[in-house]
């Protein structure tokens, strides 16, 4: 395997014998919180951890059996060794399919939270529109694989779209399955304000980011500064009259969120703490990302946002990923939620860049 691949191989098996080693710690047993989040990164390791194990403990044996086919003193004794020795490579490449599915997509993929960012970008009110219609393609194709979703802070317009709307995803595979989905979203269709039956073309941006545990960003009170103001709706319009929306700015970062979807002040500040910690882990991530980018280099999970990575077009009923130079005219199908065959692709794409690097 390549060094990037197996360093992080190697430091997922090691965290997930620390976490092991964490589950059996009086400490971490007397805090409820930090063995709950313990134990569902433990889990989201379990399989990888157990994978690579077997691939080690496979590719010892391989060479044992290298070994024996060098030191045979006869024909027969070789023959078998041999024999012995194609059985366990069969086996270990069916393990490297595995490891490949479960690694593609970097060091977070075994990541069972994410948060999403929608965002209108230019086209005014049919953007917007394309936003809801990006939201409602997510969250229905997440219904289909048995994630759940909660909205964490939105901006609808008035005529039913979002300028922004932000929600978390939980459940296997979320972030590896959605991260590919940072970065333009272009739409090409006839708006129905459009009279003249003329074909607009809009924007919007995903971003897609990894839910970090609690443990692992260390955020104290005096680390932000907290506003509190009166929640308001489309246009304007105002929701209620108490404070209960919260805007938490980032001292060192400068990152902002909000977070108002609650009536509740403490319930929406704890979501736009989720929010925050999220910001917070990207801001490393990407920061990390840019020194390995030679590391990375031919591979697509690097979530810049700022790169046009899909054109929907209604009118052809399709879709396209200018990444990988994949079209499909399933586009009713795909933004009723049927997003697998996208997401399938992409990962292929990424495992397919990697496939190349087995151990001998």
């Amino acid at each position: 395997m390549s060094g990037s691949i197996r360093d992080i191989l190697e430091e997922k098996l090691a965290r997930f014998e620390k976490l092991e080693g964490d589950m059996s710690d009086p400490e971490v047993l007397s805090d409820g919180a930090r063995m709950s989040a313990t134990a569902r990164e433990h889990g989201g390791l379990n399989r990888l951890a157990n994978q690579y194990r077997s691939f080690k403990r496979l590719t010892d044996e391989i060479h044992q059996c290298v070994a024996m086919v060098a030191d045979a003193e006869d024909s027969e004794e070789r023959e078998m060794a041999e024999s012995e020795m194609d059985t366990l490579r069969k086996e270990r490449e069916t393990i490297w399919e595995d490891l490949l599915s479960l690694t593609v997509g970097g060091e977070d993929s075994h990541r069972t939270r994410c948060v999403m960012e929608i965002r209108a970008g230019t086209g005014g009110d049919e953007a917007a529109l394309f936003a809801r219609d990006l939201f409602e393609m997510y969250t229905r194709y997440a219904e289909k694989v048995g994630w759940k979703t909660e909205v964490m802070d939105a901006s609808p317009t008035e005529m039913g779209g979002f300028k922004d709307i932000t929600l978390t995803l939980e459940g296997d595979n979320v972030f590896r399955d959605l991260q590919y989905e940072s970065g333009g979203h272009r739409v090409q269709r006839v708006p129905e304000t459009e009279t003249q039956g003329r074909v607009h073309t809009s924007a919007a941006t995903v971003a897609v980011m990894p839910e970090p545990e609690d443990v692992e960003i260390d955020l104290k009170s005096d680390d932000y500064r907290k506003d509190f103001f009166g929640a308001s709706g489309p246009g304007g319009q105002h929701v209620n009259k108490t404070d209960s929306a919260v805007r938490l700015t980032h001292h060192e970062s400068g990152i902002v969120v909000q977070c108002q979807d609650e009536k509740s002040q403490h319930k929406n500040l704890a979501k736009a703490l989720r929010v925050l910690k999220a910001r917070i882990y990207e801001k490393k991530r990407e920061e990390e990302a840019a020194k390995q980018a030679e590391a990375r280099k031919g591979l697509i999970g690097s979530g810049d946002r700022s790169q046009r990575i899909r054109t929907y077009n209604f009118p052809q009923n399709r879709l396209t990923d200018h990444r990988i130079n994949l079209t499909i005219y399933k586009l009713d199908q795909i933004i009723a939620g049927d997003l697998h065959p996208v997401t399938e692709a992409l990962i292929e794409y990424d495992r397919d860049q990697l496939r190349g690097d087995m151990i001998d």
